[in-house]
């Protein structure tokens, strides 16, 4: 028997998207409270918990100031960085889906699904840039927008990859995004945030929460129809990508604590704790357990290679 004719059954589908999606259904402006500042006497602009650099003696003794003004540096980085990643990359792994780009060809209601995934990435890129143009406006941040490394390096992954595989590439890295980020925006969503901010990051992880199931579906379709070639050049994309996702911008953060007043000296500490390989893996290991689950649905590690593979590179278990 054929694999593919014991081959699961797929949706494709973003579920009730006409009365459930962010951009149909959210009544909510987006606006930062007028009462800001008593908010963030219990409240954060993102969770310190994330940041584990905000735990180092020198920001410590700084003062709870310093630290709302490096999670609000980071918020607007973070914002600034998807509205870049909706438009640039996310909507670009989306239109290879639906103009028939992949080197397999779709089900038609897989393209349906993808333009409204579209058209929520839109709306996404657009209440980021509302609420990062708040906060950068509320504290002064200047310098904006700052091209994020990982922007720069997965452009850089395409222009670096032959024109063939370029399609399958873009969806990979859609697909990790994906993936990655529902898990990210449930574990934010979780802290208390200042209102406004909450709004837009829930309003991101419902949207985003179908968007992770989707592209785990049409990546495990993909994965059962390409050829041995195919999935041995996608293997090692993923690994690429995984770096590109969990690598520091150690440019940004410096310049983030320098400009919070930090001492040269504890920019320096905190710089070579995050940058160690050691600690990249460990962000890759816990930061994309959802993608990994997604590909061992598909029946990627059933091929002993790319077990072999991700476990040298400290992703899984070897």
């Amino acid at each position: 028997m054929s694999p593919l004719s014991q081959a699961p059954v797929f949706e494709f589908s973003l579920g009730d998207w006409n009365t459930r999606a962010s951009v149909r259904a959210s009544a909510h402006d987006y606006r930062l409270p007028n009462d800001v500042a008593q908010q963030l006497e219990t409240r954060h602009w993102f969770p310190p918990a994330f940041l584990p650099y905000l735990a180092h003696p020198a920001i410590e003794a700084a003062g709870r100031s310093v630290v709302h003004r490096l999670t609000a540096n980071h918020l607007v980085h973070f914002l600034d960085y998807t509205t870049l990643l909706e438009h640039r990359i996310v909507n670009r792994a989306v239109e290879v889906i639906v103009h028939g780009e992949l080197p397999v060809d779709v089900p038609p209601p897989m393209k349906t699904a993808a333009l409204q995934l579209y058209t929520d990435e839109g709306y996404h890129a657009l209440f980021s840039h509302q609420v990062a143009e708040q906060i950068a406006g509320f504290y002064g941040i200047t310098g904006r927008p700052v091209m994020p490394r990982r922007i720069t390096r997965m452009i850089r992954l395409i222009d670096e990859t032959l024109p063939e595989q370029r399609p399958l590439t873009w969806f990979l890295l859609g697909f990790v995004s994906e993936t990655i980020i529902a898990r990210e925006l449930l574990d934010v969503c979780r802290d208390s945030l200042v209102s406004g901010v909450n709004d837009m990051l829930r309003d991101h992880l419902t949207d985003e929460a179908r968007h992770s199931r989707y592209f785990t579906e049409v990546f495990h379709y993909l994965w059962l129809h390409l050829v041995p070639q195919q999935r041995a050049f996608a293997a090692t994309t993923l690994l690429e990508i995984f770096g590109i996702f969990f690598e520091t911008d150690e440019q940004w953060l410096r310049q983030s604590l320098c400009d919070a007043g930090i001492a040269n000296v504890a920019v320096l500490e905190i710089l070579d704790s995050l940058t160690t390989l050691q600690a990249s893996r460990r962000r890759a290991r816990t930061g994309s357990i959802a993608t990994l689950n997604a590909l061992k649905k598909a029946g990627f590690f059933a091929e002993p290679y790319n077990q072999i593979l991700f476990a040298r590179a400290g992703l899984i278990d070897g």
